[in-house]
């Protein structure tokens, strides 16, 4: 066995510690980065709450015309939510009730339910 000393990435997460100041974190900035690059987010609005107060998400926001059927089809809606979900596992549980409150919609996002997701 090699020792190959401190841990600094383990499965994409990015290790970081402070020992003076007894500190240790854990970051997923560079999976997020990748995240939002995929789903062409990356130019998206950052804030410090993972989700907009005020938002009413509901099924009556669902896409009713074949052109918004067609235009929401071509979002990898659930793909996304299912990315930010092993984010939320690993390192970002304040952004669970936000994802818990999109992926709801997954079935039948509209534009609003995309509108929603591009916060968290």
């Amino acid at each position: 066995m090699k020792d190959m000393g401190e841990a600094s990435y383990i499965l994409g997460i990015k290790i970081y510690m402070d020992r003076s100041r007894r500190l240790l974190g854990l970051t997923q900035f560079s999976y997020i980065e990748k995240v939002l690059k995929r789903f062409k987010m990356e130019h998206s609005k950052r804030g410090l709450l993972p989700m907009r107060h005020g938002i009413k998400l509901s099924k009556k926001q669902s896409p009713k015309t074949d052109e918004e059927l067609k235009r929401m089809s071509n979002i990898p809606y659930a793909s996304a939510v299912g990315s930010i979900q092993y984010a939320v596992q690993c390192t970002r549980p304040d952004v669970a009730y936000a994802l818990s409150v999109t992926s709801r919609y997954q079935a039948c996002a509209g534009k609003v339910t995309g509108r929603g997701q591009e916060h968290s």
